[in-house]
This record gives structure tokens, sequence and C-alpha cells, in this order.
């Protein structure tokens, strides 16, 4: 797929993400898309991700996770490099616990 085209599908991917509206929608829609181990990994970066913000040590982590060090690594690059991604996340997952 040349990079135009896969530019173009990585955006209808994400705009058939942001048409999903519960947690159950998403899990049927992820668990047809994904594998299973492709799901473990991007839920165990996110947990990776989550931790590293709350400033655990790669110990817990990999305690907690069982991600390997050179994962925690790469997420904690992203974190320190822009990772904007995960901040928005976090801090719109705040903001509706702070509303309960």
């Amino acid at each position: 797929m040349e990079k135009k085209d896969s530019s173009k599908a990585l955006n209808e991917l994400f705009e058939a993400i942001l048409c999903l509206e519960t947690v159950e929608e998403c899990s049927d829609f992820f668990r047809d898309l994904c594998t299973k181990l492709e799901l473990k990994s991007i839920s165990q970066r996110y947990q990776v991700a989550k931790m590293l913000s709350e400033h655990c040590v790669y110990n817990e982590i990999v305690a907690a996770t069982g991600a390997s060090t050179a994962t925690i690594s790469r997420v904690n690059r992203s974190l320190d490099d822009g990772g904007s991604g995960y901040r928005v996340v976090f801090e719109r997952l705040e903001a509706l616990k702070e509303e309960e």
C-alpha cells in the first residue's frame, strides 16, 4: 500500500473508532479487528503509559504488567517526546472521574 493510501486507510480507521459510542461497541470492534495477542500488546502498552504517568518505577511496572524493560523504555520515550495522545486520554479520563 502506498503512503498516501495508507494514510487514507488509517484516517478511515480512526473515523470508524470515533463513531463507536459505548465500551461494549468498542470492545466488539477491537475484538473483530485485532488478534488476542495484538489486544494484549496494546492494552499492556496503555497500562505501562498509565503507570509511568503515575511515576511508577520500572520494577513495579514489570511486576504489574509483565512488560519488558524495552517496551517500558519505548513507551517512556513516547511520553517524553510528546506523547500528547496518552496525555489527552489520561486528562479526559481524570475529568470524567471528577464529574462522577
